[in-house]
């Protein structure tokens, strides 16, 4: 890189060094390869070379020592010299798979957030509804691809008319979106399993294909996307009522009834469908519902903090699951820590005030998280979720800590919980973290590219 500071002698000097640890690599590689001979050829043009360099020798004395051992290494450097490209490919990527490697092991690790259970503050999978008369085009979806790790889905009416909406009559899935399951392929390459919904409008049914369970879009839920679709342009009411009187009066004419072929868990039937009033009219070719799926986020994990400096009440908190019974399986989960060994845990029944310092509602299971007796306190998400503030929705009382429990955070063990409190699966449900199964906390969020890019919190 600064070879243009170095004058003609110097650079042929470092040449020569060079030289010679080429020249020790093949002799320590192909000692036992070579004969007698080929060893004293070896170490005379390396001894002279070397004296050379000690005697600080002139350009041209130094140059034609370099080429007397570059001729014998020609002879006896096998696969180790002169390399071939690919030897040369190979060798870089082994020395940048062990580096990566190594610094996976110890330092930084990246992750991805599996689920929603730490929203607002880590994003899972998320969905994100056109607006009304957006345009979507190539362009558009190529960019939020490439910043967001947005897939666009959309379906357009085959005419006009109401929108009907299908669901099963009977059977275990009753009341849910009628669908099927296809096989599909994830990022075109991996077999996985799709998910197809059906519309009708009118006389006619129309079709869309979204990821099915174990694709990697386990937290991803349809059935949110179409409920906010129809709360911003329909009337999620009348599918409700329209449901019940199907239930109570199956015989009513308002609700038509069909048989649908469904596909589900490898086993093949037919299911009684209800198709039901929406009270949204469309017309043809007009999107009956489109949407992004959103990847969650990206973010690496620092590792090496941990094995020097506890960690602390409040921070994000990245452990293995493989000695943690509740769960049973080996991953990787992600929580916000809320109790270490000796602390006492508790959720009472709150008297939270907003920001605006009214009183907010209170539901049946909403409770304020206590540790050892205070309110909790050491992370703006605590303050958050005491407040309902913004998209944080407060703490519940479940599980370990229903309403009047206390728990005591054992020996060597933590206790941790996500800050979407109401849907998340963490401590309350599965108990305590073994302190060697902790791996680090979170450092940096690197994708998707959003206002929460950067330092994790």
């Amino acid at each position: 890189m600064f070879d243009f500071l170095y004058s003609k002698e110097g650079k042929l000097r470092r040449s020569a060094a060079q030289w010679l640890e080429m020249a020790e690599r093949v002799r320590d590689y192909r000692r036992d390869q070579l004969n007698e001979a080929q060893m004293l050829k070896l170490q005379t043009a390396t001894g002279d070379l070397q004296a050379r360099l000690k005697e600080k020798a002139g350009v041209p004395v130094l140059t034609k020592a370099i080429e007397k051992l570059e001729v014998v290494m020609r002879e006896v450097g096998g696969r180790i010299y002169p390399a071939t490209s690919l030897v040369e490919n190979v060798d870089f990527f082994l020395v940048a798979a062990i580096v990566i490697l190594g610094m996976r092991a110890y330092f930084v690790q990246p992750f991805k957030i599996p689920t929603n259970s730490m929203y607002p503050t880590y994003y899972g999978m998320t969905h994100q509804l056109d607006k009304p008369g957006q345009e979507t085009n190539l362009a558009r979806m190529a960019w939020r691809t490439l910043t967001l790790g947005a897939w666009h889905y959309s379906v357009k009416a085959p005419q006009e008319g109401e929108l009907m909406l299908p669901v099963f009559a009977d059977g275990p899935m009753a009341g849910q979106m009628a669908f099927t399951q296809k096989p599909g392929r994830n990022f075109f390459v991996f077999p996985s399993v799709d998910r197809e919904f059906r519309f009708g409008v009118g006389d006619q049914e129309v079709s869309l294909t979204v990821p099915g369970p174990g694709t990697g879009t386990e937290d991803f839920r349809y059935d949110r996307a179409l409920d906010e679709m129809l709360a911003t342009q329909g009337d999620r009411g009348k599918i409700f009522r329209a449901y019940n009187q199907a239930v109570h009066t199956p015989a009513e004419p308002e609700v038509h009834q069909t048989e649908m072929e469904v596909l589900f868990r490898g086993q093949r039937n037919r299911q009684r469908v209800w198709w039901l009033p929406t009270g949204r009219m469309v017309k043809r070719g007009e999107p009956i519902l489109s949407f992004d799926i959103l990847t969650g986020d990206m973010l690496f994990v620092d590792r090496i903090t941990y094995n020097f400096f506890p960690p602390k009440v409040g921070q994000g908190f990245v452990f293995h699951t493989r000695q943690i019974p509740g769960i049973g399986v080996d991953q990787y989960y992600v929580k916000r820590l809320v109790g270490v060994s000796g602390d006492v845990m508790e959720v009472r029944k709150p008297v939270p005030k907003g920001s605006d310092g009214e009183s907010v509602k209170i539901g049946d299971t909403d409770g304020q998280l206590f540790r050892n007796g205070q309110p909790i306190s050491g992370a703006d998400a605590f303050n958050k979720n005491a407040n309902k503030e913004g998209l944080y929705p407060g703490y519940t009382a479940s599980g370990l800590l229903e309403f009047g429990q206390t728990l005591k955070v054992p020996d060597k063990m933590f206790f941790a919980m996500g800050d979407n409190s109401p849907y998340s699966s963490d401590g309350r449900v599965w108990g305590f973290i073994p302190d060697k199964e902790v791996v680090g906390r979170p450092l940096f969020i690197y994708y998707p590219i959003t206002s929460r890019w950067g330092l994790a919190k």
